[in-house]
C-alpha cells in the first residue's frame, strides 16, 4: 500500500491557505519527501507524519519555496535524538548548497547526512526505485518517479494442481527462489501464478514549463503531480512554469490515470483555480484533481482512494 500526502501545495510564497511545496509518500513503514519548504515540518506535525521515518528526502532544484524547510527538520530530528543516517539527493550543485545551509546557524546534525548530487539516475530500493528526470526551469531541476516493484501474479489453484503443489514449505520456495525441479522437471513460479501485477508509479513533475521529458517519464502513471502555477500564458509571463491547459494537455499525452495540478500561483483562490481547471482538463478527457494542504491519496489492493487528514 502507498499512500502519497500533500503537505504544501502552492507555489512561490506560502499563504493562509496553503503551504509551500512538499510531498510525502509513505511506503512499508518509511517515509520519502519530495520537496521540503520552508514550514515542511509544522505541515508534517499536523499530518501527524513522524520525520523521524524519514530516510530519504529527493529535492527538485534550489529555489527557497523547494528547500528552505531543509534545516528545521534536521534541526528537530536532532532535537529527537536521531541517529540513523539522512540521504538527501538533488540536481548539479546540492552538495554545495546543502552543506552550506547546514553549516549556517549555531547548530549541527547529531547524525549522518548524506547528500547525493545526481543528473538522471535510475536509483533501486528495497521494494522501489526513485528515478530522476531533467524538466525545464531555467536553473538544474530534476522531477523523479517513484516506482514500486512489479509483483508476482496470483497462485492459479488449477495450475498448481498440474504440479501437485500446495501450500507449504515446497511453495514457498518456489516463491523465494523463483524455480525448482519437480520429479525431474523445471517449474518456474510464472507457470502457476497468472499475469504480474503493475506496482504503483507517481510522477513528481516539480517546476518546469511542459517537456517531453516529462511525458516520457510519466507515461501510464497512475499519478502525475505537474507543475499548473497559471490559469494563462498572459499571466505565466517568462517564467519557466507550465499553465493548467499545458499540463493537462501532457497527462493526456502520456496516458496519465490521474493528475495532480500542483504549486498553484498565490493569486488565485481555491474555487477560482479549480472551476476553470474542471473546464479546460475536461474538456481534454483528463481525469484530475486540484489537491488542498492535507489531502492524501491511497493505492492499495482495492484501488484509489482520496481522503482528508485535517477536517
Amino acid at each position: 500500500m502507498l499512500d502519497v500526502f500533500f503537505l504544501g501545495t502552492g507555489g512561490i510564497m506560502p499563504t493562509r491557505e496553503r503551504n509551500v511545496p512538499a510531498i510525502a509518500l509513505r511506503y512499508g513503514g518509511e517515509v520519502l519527501l519530495f520537496d521540503v519548504g520552508e514550514g515542511t515540518i509544522r505541515q508534517m506535525n499536523t499530518a501527524k507524519l513522524s520525520p523521524m521515518r524519514i530516510e530519504k528526502i529527493f529535492i527538485t532544484h534550489f529555489h527557497g519555496d523547494h528547500y528552505l524547510g531543509l534545516a528545521a527538520l534536521i534541526q528537530t530530528m536532532n532535537l529527537w535524538k536521531r541517529r540513523r543516517p539522512l540521504h538527501i539527493y538533488g540536481p548539479e550543485r546540492t552538495i554545495e548548497f546543502v552543506q552550506n545551509f547546514l553549516s549556517s546557524g549555531f547548530f549541527r546534525s547529531g547524525f549522518e547526512v548524506h547528500v547525493h548530487e545526481i543528473g538522471e539516475v535510475r536509483l533501486k530500493f528495497r521494494g522501489y526505485e526513485v528515478w530522476s528526470f531533467e524538466v525545464e526551469h531555467g536553473v538544474p531541476a530534476l522531477g523523479y518517479v517513484f516506482k514500486e516493484n512489479d509483483r508476482r501474479g496470483k497462485f492459479l489453484p488449477e495450475k498448481l494442481a498440474q504440479y501437485s503443489l500446495r501450500p507449504g514449505p515446497l511453495l514457498g520456495r518456489l516463491e523465494r527462489e523463483g524455480v525448482l525441479k519437480i520429479n525431474g522437471r523445471e517449474v518456474h513460479i510464472e507457470d502457476v501464478t497468472g499475469p504480474r501485477r503493475k506496482g504503483v508509479k507517481v510522477v513528481y513533475s516539480g517546476d518546469t514549463r511542459p517537456a517531453e521529458r516529462t511525458a516520457l517519464f510519466a507515461r501510464n502513471a497512475d499519478l502525475l503531480v505537474h507543475d499548473a502555477t497559471y490559469l494563462s500564458p498572459a499571466d505565466r509571463g517568462e517564467s519557466y512554469h507550465s499553465t493548467v491547459e499545458e499540463a493537462c494537455a501532457l497527462a493526456e499525452r502520456a496516458d496519465v490515470k490521474l493528475l495532480a495540478l500542483f504549486h498553484r500561483a498565490f493569486r488565485y483562490g481555491y474555487d477560482e483555480y479549480a472551476s476553470a481547471a474542471s473546464e479546460i482538463c475536461r474538456s481534454l478527457g483528463v481525469e484530475f484533481l486540484v489537491p488542498r494542504d492535507f489531502d492524501a491519496l491511497t493505492f492499495g489492493p482495492k484501488g484509489r482512494k482520496l481522503w482528508r487528514l485535517v477536517r
